[in-house]
């Protein structure tokens, strides 16, 4: 356990806080937290950090509980297994998930901690991590998806004092910085992050300084005390005392040859606390798709469903968790035993929020969502140039794919769309001038998203045509199981991937591949999925349907989908459409399921290959 060094003595007194000032520091903490975005965002130079924004800062009370930030962290946990002091102007640094248990939860991710000082006092803490493009390791990017252990994933540095008493430890950055393929993009990211977390510490000494540390502090408690008030209401109102509900999802395939992966997820209130227990999942993976999640994770993500869906304007933090309990086995794909690999599980951290989606709109189906675009699909291409005036140059690039966002209580799922809300895509003009390639087509796929009064939003192809030969590789799923509809609605498409070779063949990819040789004048398609649709297709709007007919969203053949029939010049032919509508509900079975799944995965796996062109995984073991 880690000691830390103090040399202020006297007590901090607990005062009360009025409102304004309170609002005054919960705003200036959400402007510091913003403000640690855009130092790393102006100083990286990977183009995941820097034009897609895959990176998550924290700003923590003295205990290390989160305040304000977008990914909670464990600074608790990294604490509690990291053996040494730390001082006014240390910094630590670490990218191992078995060191921090699961803080962060690949050796990509570089998670930089520093504690925040004023008048030797540890007032808080200031955290962030990023995805560098590449630690080392068998693969270029660092993410082989044949990978069995965490050793060929690239480099993993255990927690360590970057900075001891302000000084930069330059030979262990060095040694870390000769593993990796562009030392100068993470020394560059890492620098920025660090200047991030000193520019949280400035915010808050200032605060502490304006306000004094007795009301900072104070005020800290408060806002942690808000949300645990809030979500103690909550729990009382949404779930019944000693009633368990469940929930199960699938990963598709682990990369290795085994799937689809069952994720369930359990929760049972006793008196003012819920249990969210994970047994009843698949084992851990041979394959690199095993996510170790940190319980407090978990309780992170279920604090942003519950609270953010009860009252969005509240600041949501770690202010809740003594009153959620979690429980995740060992040796599962939640938790597996060292030294699984772990680079995929971009899979698993998307795929809880459908687990929570589906978990908790069981009590309120009007707050349920359908599957969305869970995931934060890798793209990968890199080689030297061949020819030309950089002939013999590097290149190298990392990139996140976007798909359809579920639909939603509140209207329609946005199209091609990230998972993560502050993501953004790499622009085609960033690509086409620092790689050799051309985006031929960056466009949604009609019809990908599910039906329903509210439609999934679609999948995206984004056809990439290469100008000098490489190797790619690819990290997605959803190519199996399907995006489920809710309340009538339909599950959306699945995910595709191929290559049209410069001599006309064609190359069907699995979800998870690489080292894919590419040659000048191949391109690849890159299709993402749709999410499903939320409530009664036949409900829809039919002008609106013929809208999105006309903008290229639903194809006219889709529209029949939602009973609705077009006239030759685009129009709603309402007679045809009442009568469609009309043999379509006569048709149904019954009252339409709350989950639709799509067909039974026996059936899924019995047409797998005639439907995907790519053979069906083996049972996990």
């Amino acid at each position: 356990m880690a000691e830390i060094i103090q040399t202020a003595t006297g007590p901090v007194n607990k005062v009360d806080v009025d409102p304004v000032t309170l609002d005054i520091i919960e705003n200036a903490l959400r402007n510091a937290r913003y403000e640690m975005d855009e130092v790393l965002f102006r100083t990286a130079l990977s183009p995941g950090i820097r034009e897609q924004h895959d990176e998550f800062p924290l700003i923590g009370d003295p205990q290390g509980r989160m305040v304000v930030g977008q990914f909670g962290l464990s600074i608790p946990a990294l604490l509690d297994r990291y053996d040494g002091t730390i001082a006014e102007g240390d910094v630590l640094l670490t990218s191992d998930p078995y060191s921090c248990d699961g803080a962060i939860s690949h050796a990509n991710d570089w998670l930089v901690v520093m504690p925040i000082y004023f008048s030797g006092r540890v007032v808080g803490w200031a955290s962030m991590f990023g995805h560098m493009s590449d630690v080392g390791g068998k693969t270029v990017c660092s993410m082989p998806t044949d990978a069995h252990t965490i050793y060929e994933e690239g480099v993993i540095i255990p927690p360590f004092k970057l900075y001891d008493g302000g000084k930069l430890n330059e030979d262990a950055l060095r040694v870390v910085l000769n593993q990796v393929r562009q030392p100068d993009w993470n020394r560059a990211d890492l620098n920025g992050i660090v200047a991030a977390c000193r520019t949280a510490s400035r915010r808050i000494q200032e605060l502490c300084a304006r306000f004094g540390v007795d009301t900072y502090l104070s005020a800290l408690d408060a806002l942690l005390d808000r949300n645990y008030q809030a979500m103690k209401t909550l729990l009382t109102t949404v779930f019944e005392d000693g009633e368990t509900i469940s929930f199960s999802d699938y990963i598709c395939d682990d990369g290795v040859g085994y799937g689809p992966y069952k994720l369930t997820l359990s929760l049972t209130r006793t008196g003012e606390k819920v249990l969210l227990d994970f047994t009843g999942s698949s084992p851990q993976s041979p394959g690199p798709i095993n996510y170790y999640l940190n319980e407090n994770l978990a309780r992170m993500f279920f604090g942003i469903y519950m609270i953010t869906v009860a009252d969005p304007q509240i600041l949501w933090n770690d202010g809740f968790y003594p009153l959620v309990d979690v429980h995740i086995p060992k040796g599962t794909f939640w938790k597996p035993d060292f030294p699984a690999a772990l680079n995929a599980r971009n899979h698993g951290v998307g795929r809880i929020f459908d687990l929570f989606g589906g978990l908790l709109g069981q009590k309120n189906p009007d707050l349920l969502n359908a599957a969305g675009f869970s995931s934060s699909p890798h793209f990968m291409y890199s080689g030297r140039y061949v020819d030309g005036d950089r002939a013999g140059e590097w290149f190298q690039l990392y990139s996140i794919g976007f798909g359809g966002i579920p639909g939603r209580p509140i209207g329609d799922g946005p199209d091609g769309h990230s998972l993560w809300p502050s993501f953004v895509n790499i622009p085609c003009e960033y690509l086409e001038s620092y790689y050799p390639l051309r985006i031929e087509r960056w466009a949604t796929v009609p019809d990908t998203g599910g039906a329903g009064l509210h439609r999934g939003g679609n999948g995206v192809d984004v056809a990439y045509r290469f100008l000098q030969p490489g190797t790619i590789a690819i990290h997605d799923d959803r190519w199996l199981t399907y995006p489920w509809g809710v309340n009538g609605g339909e599950p959306g498409a699945r995910g595709r991937k191929w290559i049209d070779r410069a001599d006309g063949t064609r190359e069907v990819l699995p979800s998870k591949v690489h080292d894919v040789k590419v040659g000048k004048g191949d391109v690849l398609h890159f299709v993402t999925w749709g999410g499903g649709g939320w409530g009664d297709p036949l409900a829809r709007d039919p002008e609106l349907v013929a809208l999105e007919v006309r903008r290229g969203l639903v194809t006219r053949e889709g529209g029949k989908r939602y009973g609705v029939v077009l006239t030759d010049d685009g129009g709603v032919d309402q007679a045809a459409t009442d009568a469609l509508r009309a043999q379509l509900r006569a048709q149904r079975p019954g009252k339409p399921p709350v989950f639709n799944m799509g067909p039974p995965l026996e059936v899924i796996l019995a047409n797998c290959e005639a439907e995907t062109g790519l053979p069906a995984p083996k049972a996990p073991a």
